[in-house]
This record gives structure tokens, C-alpha cells and sequence, in this order.
């Protein structure tokens, strides 16, 4: 039985107010080839389908094509809502895309039909059954389990995976959206303050793998077989060092999971360029270079503020996403001292006293001059 694991396509984001749609589309026909490729029994998709609750009409539309092609494919898709999607929109027409090999996890009540497998496909080792789990909170189980204490994010997916009453001689997979303890996140993700969203990772053991969304990396969690496939894309410049990629999960027969990953190449990488404004835009430092292109994160040296930085560096790299400096002054912070007897001190003493805390060096010769000459006529005019 072979799966290919997806998660978190955030389709609609922005990065630093840059659509990423098209990037996506690209992503998703690159996802499609590996999916020609592998010839998977289904294709798992755990989670944040979308950026947005209320979805852009175009991340709708890039949706239904990304359905479509599958269910052209007869590739059996399991879908689930993530914290990012709203369950109630996601799953419109659920009842309807079964027929097509289409299974979106309804919103949960509690009911039976939301506890039992959604999909149960066989092999010649027998079946398997696929439980999906959309994201849930504490509140949106407690009045299911009405006699049962139910707290924390663990209680709370422990009851509704108990209730399932999973067959454990048989093979099981879980498709949820959650984010388990031991995790290791990045910037792009919301967690709770404090790690109140945690769930522990025992509460799967009945299941032999765990697709997992909600983090952007790619990661196992305390077992092999509890995994985070990551975004198919880099969404914050904290995920530069991640490696993208489609998670491919083959299960013979009880117990026997392999797993492996197939590299997602994307349209434009996401990069961080480091240095002086002309060291950065002389030639032969990025003529024919494919960095240029990519989405950057730039981190001048210089001392100085470049007027017009902004701009002049977009002319040499068009998708420059995020600007800023490492320098004296940003390193010193801009701590301001307490400014005890300041009124026994001359204007020009204060003022460069706040130049170099703002600036985290002295004023020169010339700026003391300028200040000085400066100072006397502002006080020239008010006597």
C-alpha cells in the first residue's frame, strides 16, 4: 500500500505582501508528476488547505483544479481541515466529491460517522483503514464527553481516538492536524502561548502512521512512523535551511512501514543575501548567478542607511522581500541611558550623548560642527 503525504499548502499566503499563487500553482503541478510517478493508492493531505478561513476566489479556484486533476487521476484523496481553514467551508460538497474519490473530513460531532474510518482500501496483506481528524480544540470536544475531564489538547484527542475504537489488528492511519509535543516549529506557524496547543504523542499508538500537519518542517515525532511532511513551499525566512519535499509512506504487512521523500524543486527558492550596498550590487557578484531571482531576504553591513535602498536593489533582485541592517546602531539596540542631571549638561553634550546611543557611535568632527552651528541658531531665534 503506498501513500504520498502532503500538508499545509496555505494556498492564498502572502509573504511580506507577495502573492505566492503562482508559486503554488507551480508547486502542485510539480506535486502532480511525482504523483504520475509513484502511482500512490492515496494521497493524504493533512491540513491549513488554505491561508485563510475566508479563502481568496483564486486559492478556491487553484483547490479545485489541484481535486480535480486528482480525481482524474482515481487517486483516493483524504482531506482534513487544519487551524487555518474554516471546516464548515472546506467541506462543502463533501458528500457529494466521495463518489469521485474525494473524502473530506466533515466538521466534527461527535456523531459515529465522524469516529469511524473514512476510507478503508486493501492490499494483499489486507485493509487499511485512514481515520480523519480535522484540527480540533478542547471546546469543540467537551460536549461530546460530557462525563469525561477534558482540559488540555491531549484529553481532548485521547477521548475522541478512544471513542473510534480502532481495530489495532488491523493496519491504521491517521491523517490530523495538531501540534504534538516534541515538534520543532518556525516562524511561519501560530502556536499557542506557552505550548498550550501540545498533544502527547502517545495518544496515537493505536495507528501505525500518523500524517501529521501544522509544522513546517519535515520531521518525525518520537517515532518514525508520527510525521510532520512540512509545506511544499518556504513561507518565512526561517524555513531557508528546509529541505521541501512529497512524503511517500509504504506499508506491507503489520508493522511494516517504510518511508521516504521525494524533493520538491520550487519555481523560486527562498534565499539571504549579507553585505555593503556595493559589494551586493557590483556585477560580477550576481551576473548569471540563479540566487538573484529568488525571493531574498537582504542584510546590509553599511554604517549608513543607502537612500533609495529598496528600490535600487530590486532593479538587480526583482523579488527582494524584506530589507534591513546589522550594523554599530542596530546592534547597540537603541538603549537610551537615564538622563540624570541632564540640565547640568550643554545642548551639544545631550545631543550627541543621544546620537551615539541611537547610533551606537560618536558623532564626527563634522556632524559636531553642523550640531553645534545648529543648536546656537535655535537658540538665537527663541531669545
Amino acid at each position: 500500500m503506498k501513500l504520498i503525504h502532503l500538508s499545509d499548502l496555505h494556498l492564498g499566503k502572502r509573504v511580506n505582501e507577495c502573492s505566492m499563487l503562482e508559486d503554488q500553482q507551480y508547486i502542485l503541478g510539480e506535486i502532480l508528476r511525482i504523483i504520475d510517478s509513484e502511482a500512490p493508492d492515496a494521497v493524504l493531505i493533512a491540513g491549513d488547505v488554505y491561508d485563510k478561513s475566508v479563502p481568496s476566489a483564486e486559492a478556491v479556484t487553484l483547490l479545485d483544479d489541484f481535486l480535480v486533476q486528482l480525481a482524474s487521476r482515481r487517486v483516493q484523496t483524504c482531506l482534513i481541515s487544519g487551524n487555518h481553514d474554516s471546516a464548515e467551508r472546506l467541506s462543502f460538497g463533501g458528500r457529494l466529491m466521495d463518489a469521485a474519490g474525494i473524502h473530506i473530513a466533515p466538521v466534527y460531532d461527535g456523531s459515529l460517522a465522524a469516529l469511524k474510518a473514512a476510507l478503508t482500501l486493501s492490499d494483499e496483506h489486507g485493509p487499511v483503514d485512514i481515520y480523519l481528524l480535522p484540527f480540533l480544540k478542547p471546546v469543540q470536544v467537551r460536549r461530546f464527553f460530557p462525563d469525561e475531564d477534558i482540559e488540555s489538547y491531549t484529553d481532548a484527542m485521547a477521548a475522541v481516538l478512544r471513542a473510534a475504537n480502532v481495530d489495532t489488528a488491523r493496519r491504521n492511519v491517521l491523517v490530523a492536524h495538531q501540534f504534538v509535543t516534541g515538534a520543532v516549529p518556525c516562524e511561519s506557524e501560530e502556536l499557542s502561548v506557552g505550548g498550550t496547543d501540545n498533544v502527547a504523542v502517545c495518544v496515537f499508538d493505536d495507528f501505525d502512521y500518523v500524517a501529521l500537519g501544522h509544522i513546517h518542517g519535515p520531521q518525525k515525532v518520537g517515532r518514525e512512523t508520527v510525521r510532520y511532511c512540512g509545506t511544499p513551499l518556504k513561507y518565512s525566512f526561517s524555513e531557508v535551511g528546509h529541505k521541501k519535499s512529497v512524503t511517500v509512506v509504504e506499508m506491507g504487512e503489520k508493522g511494516s512501514v517504510g518511508i521516504r521523500t521525494v524533493p520538491l524543486v520550487p519555481r523560486r527558492d527562498m534565499s539571504e543575501l549579507r553585505g555593503t550596498y556595493n559589494t551586493l550590487m557590483l556585477r560580477e557578484n550576481y551576473e548569471g548567478k540563479p540566487l538573484r531571482n529568488d525571493y531574498l531576504h537582504i542584510t546590509l553591513t553599511d554604517e549608513e542607511d543607502i537612500p533609495n535602498a529598496v528600490s535600487n536593489l530590486r532593479v538587480v533582485y526583482p523579488n527582494l522581500m524584506r530589507l534591513d541592517y546589522d550594523n554599530a546602531r542596530t546592534r547597540a539596540g537603541g538603549v537610551i541611558e537615564g538622563a540624570d542631571r541632564a540640565e547640568q549638561k550643554p545642548p551639544l553634550t545631550l545631543f550627541g550623548e543621544f546620537y551615539e546611543s541611537q547610533n551606537g557611535t560618536p558623532m564626527s568632527e563634522e556632524q559636531q560642527a553642523f550640531a553645534d552651528k545648529l543648536i546656537a541658531s535655535i537658540w538665537e531665534e527663541e531669545k
